[in-house]
């Protein structure tokens, strides 16, 4: 699909080089540029959401559970020797 935009001189003189530079379109540079922020986003409304999930105060239940997968942490994979 085409598209028109409006970007910086300084921009576009910036994103002329990187894509001559990697022998690439400017359209392909856009994508991929476009591609890596909506995955950030993604990224950070599932974090935002772990974050939000996990802020609560910790159940007796869940502390012991942390506290024995520590253990094995420690015990099980720190020492494997591979």
């Amino acid at each position: 699909m085409k598209t028109a935009i409006s970007i910086p001189d300084e921009l576009f003189l910036e994103i002329e080089k990187v894509a001559k530079d990697q022998k690439r379109s400017r359209s392909a540079i856009f994508t991929l540029a476009t591609k890596e922020y909506l995955e950030r986003i993604k990224s950070k409304t599932i974090l935002d959401s772990l974050n939000e999930v996990y802020s609560g105060k910790e159940e007796p239940g869940e502390i012991e559970a942390r506290k024995d997968a520590l253990r094995h942490f420690g015990r099980h994979v720190v020492k494997d020797p591979y």
